[in-house]
């Protein structure tokens, strides 16, 4: 537990250090690779609001192809465990007790593909979060149900650690997204 707390204080200050604002056009690898997946079929996105130096997620939203489907953004309950509800771009949007925008409850959902907020990530696709486990707990939780869900952490390149602290409740994502790509 203290080599994760070390080295995620270490990549979020680097992140906070080297952000920059991207374009819609850091999307366009994810765009291609969804595209390829489901063809012309709908899909529900779940997706994060940013904060915290977060890459802007909500730039895909600049896409047709993206905002005509179903985005779902998370809300954290009382017991610490997250759901997905689904949520329209300028639709209001409440703030929970760490200070993230979180969509008034209406109908729980299970994303197709989600993208996952980190803070550093492997080359072996393990992430880090912010230490609270909400996403490894979520993933852990539905992957037994939906194994179809697509889940793909995006980051900057510069957030790439040569092997990450592991164990049993972490969970490896499919894909990574950098400005340099997607693998």
């Amino acid at each position: 537990m203290r080599q994760k707390k070390t080295v995620r204080k270490k990549y979020h200050l680097l992140r906070k250090k080297k952000y920059y604002e991207i374009s819609k056009n850091f999307f366009i690898p994810f765009l291609d690779l969804i595209k390829s997946k489901f063809k012309k079929k709908k899909f529900k996105l779940g997706i994060y609001y940013p904060s915290s130096f977060e890459i802007n997620v909500l730039k895909l939203l600049e896409f047709n192809y993206i905002s005509n489907q179903n985005i779902l953004l998370p809300i954290i309950k009382e017991n610490n465990s997250m759901n997905f509800f689904p949520w329209k771009k300028n639709e209001v949007l409440q703030v929970n007790k760490f200070g993230m925008l979180e969509p008034i409850k209406s109908n729980l959902n299970v994303p197709n593909v989600m993208l996952v907020p980190l803070l550093v990530f492997d080359s072996n696709k393990y992430r880090l979060g912010y230490g609270k486990g909400f996403y490894d707990r979520y993933l852990n939780k539905y992957l037994k149900k939906f194994k179809n869900i697509l889940t793909i952490g995006v980051a900057f390149s510069f957030q790439k650690h040569h092997k990450l602290p592991i164990n049993n409740d972490d969970v490896k994502l499919n894909y990574i997204l950098t400005e340099k790509g997607i693998f």
